[in-house]
């Protein structure tokens, strides 16, 4: 598989062309479940454009725990259908379709019952690790008290009785959202971000296209297809008020709130995950970190931008604190994130007891809308969703065929992996820095090691962010389609949440770095920063992350074994 470079030229060429033609499919959203549809529909042979009012995964699909999972609490529910679904798809991401960004995560099921809640939950685990076709993860593994204290020190010894620890997996939900993105554009989908839709074109009763403006230059495109595919999650119910018709169900957001802490803060060299009177308390690994979440409370607000408040920082440390021997404060917390799940609107207000389940509708004829769901689960939407676009065309459309379709930087993988020292060799980086980038790039690693060997600077460290290489927030603007700083440090990297200081510090650096490939002024420079640190200072203070009400000092932390 070769590669496709989303740089700013290429986001102009798409918009010219936008208005001179008519698609087969237009895709409104840049989430996973939109990225995932252009995907599908480009590769049965249909003419594909996707917009996205935003950056790729700037909402929801940023904002998740971070796993791919077929969610232990559903069985629970007894919703088979799903778990057994999401297993499926999560078989195929770790084996097949992105090896270089989904991988193993261990998690820990402390017990409380000596004998009962061991026989119950050991019976789910069974089911969950034998549910999904092949099973291509370790078996669970019961364990005693003193078995589970070995795995996680970091518990309470009075806490547990037992544990089970079982395998799912992970991924950097913003970073393989982009990635579905830049794979359906190799294959001729045409895709732009901060391209907002403000209308639908009718013809009769029929919608024939959308109206675009470019929110770069304000212009304004008439976009014209067949069928026009509505993926704005959280935004759904906004969107379709733009028909003027009655819609044909509604969305409940559901805001989920996550903290991330210094990886030696809890020593652990597991996962843990255990319920909550409210939700599901998971503490993750993420690289020198943990992600601590999450919360699970209906949001009424705007879905633009949410925020986690002193309440559910609160919520989470007295959860997590409840297990760990030396407790959580809030002068620990590196970073906040909130994001808002769509759930389709039910009987109940209590957002945990609706379905994870999706729907997709034609509430307006040539509008075909797609809601609900989880991100491990969204081609299975997409593919759905196209099904049901193309239904009634008069051409023979193909069936989907992504489930043996690589994401972009997975073929050969494998191959690169076990050559990574001679990789590190060659590009004279140390062998860790080589697997931090194979996890990130896959087999596009090599365009990010081109460009260092043309400029050896960019083999140096972010200032400020270390764990990050200047090629990285060069090749993020080069060929990842990052329009802002705010894109650059908040998805393509996550230094937004892994520094201290939010990355404040990196950003003048980062912009200075990417400013040529822009265009930008000393202005623009200056511009962007002060954005950034504006909105990164005020998210982290609606969470009221110091319990001093002032940032916390940088420290260094270490990795765990």
């Amino acid at each position: 598989m070769t590669s496709i470079a989303l740089e700013p030229g290429y986001r102009d060429a798409v918009l010219d062309g936008l208005g001179e033609t008519e698609f087969d499919i237009l895709v409104i959203g840049g989430g996973i479940v939109g990225v995932g549809t252009a995907l599908d529909a480009v590769s049965r042979g249909l003419s594909v454009a996707l917009v996205e009012a935003r950056d790729w995964a700037a909402g929801t699909s940023s904002r998740s725990s971070k796993l791919i999972h077929g969610g232990l609490r559903y069985l629970e529910q007894r919703d088979f259908g799903l778990v057994r679904e999401a297993l499926r798809e999560r078989g195929l991401l770790l084996s097949r379709l992105a090896p270089h960004l989904v991988r193993p995560v261990r998690f820990l099921y402390p017990l409380r019952n000596r004998i009962w809640e061991r026989a119950y939950v050991g019976a789910g685990v069974t089911l969950y690790d034998t549910m999904g076709g092949a099973r291509i993860l370790p078996w669970h593994r019961q364990l005693s008290r003193r078995a589970a204290l070995r795995e996680a020190p970091a518990l309470r010894h009075d806490a547990l009785v037992g544990a089970i620890q079982y395998y799912d997996a992970q991924v950097d939900d913003a970073r393989f959202t982009m990635m579905v993105a830049r794979t359906a554009a190799l294959y001729g989908a045409r895709v732009a971000t901060r391209a907002k839709v403000t209308g639908f074109l009718r013809e009769g009763a029929r919608v024939t296209g959308a109206t675009v403006v470019d929110l770069e230059s304000g212009r304004e495109i008439a976009v014209r297809a067949r069928r026009i595919v509505n993926t704005t999650g959280v935004w759904t119910d906004g969107t379709h008020k733009m028909t003027g018709a009655r819609a044909a169900f509604t969305v409940q957001a559901s805001k989920g709130v996550h903290i991330v802490v210094p990886r030696d803060r809890i020593p652990m060299d597991t996962g843990l995950i255990t319920r909550t009177e409210k939700s599901v308390l998971f503490v993750i690994p993420w690289g020198r970190h943990w992600i601590v979440g999450t919360t699970d409370t209906p949001w009424e607000e705007g879905p633009d931008e949410p925020v986690a408040d002193r309440a559910d920082v609160d919520y989470l440390l007295e959860q997590a604190n409840a297990w760990l021997r030396v407790p959580l404060t809030h002068d620990d917390i590196e970073g906040v994130y909130a994001g808002l799940r769509p759930l389709l609107s039910g009987d109940t207000d209590d957002t945990t007891r609706l379905s994870r389940e999706h729907t997709v509708a034609e509430p307006v004829p040539g509008l075909v809308v797609v809601a609900g769901g989880k991100f491990t689960t969204y081609r299975v939407m997409a593919e759905d969703a196209v099904d049901a676009a193309v239904r009634g065309l008069e051409d023979n459309v193909p069936a989907s065929v992504t489930a043996r379709l690589p994401i972009m930087g997975a073929e050969g993988f494998e191959v690169l992996w076990n050559d990574r020292r001679r990789l590190a060799a060659e590009s004279g980086l140390h062998v860790a820095r080589v697997e931090h980038l194979l996890r990130r790039y896959g087999t596009c690693v090599r365009e990010v090691v081109e460009l260092i060997a043309d400029d050896p600077s960019l083999g140096e460290p972010i200032p400020g962010a270390a764990d990050y290489l200047k090629a990285e927030a060069v090749y993020a603007v080069s060929h990842e389609g990052a329009l802002h700083l705010e894109d650059v440090l908040s998805r393509r990297t996550r230094i937004s949440i892994e520094e201290w200081d939010g990355g404040e510090a990196a950003a003048r650096p980062v912009a200075e770095l990417i400013a040529p490939l822009l265009g930008w002024s000393d202005d623009d420079v200056a511009e962007e920063v002060e954005r950034y640190v504006r909105q990164i200072r005020a998210e982290r203070g609606s969470a009221a992350l110091s319990e001093s009400g002032s940032r916390p000092s940088r420290r260094s932390s270490v990795s765990a074994a």
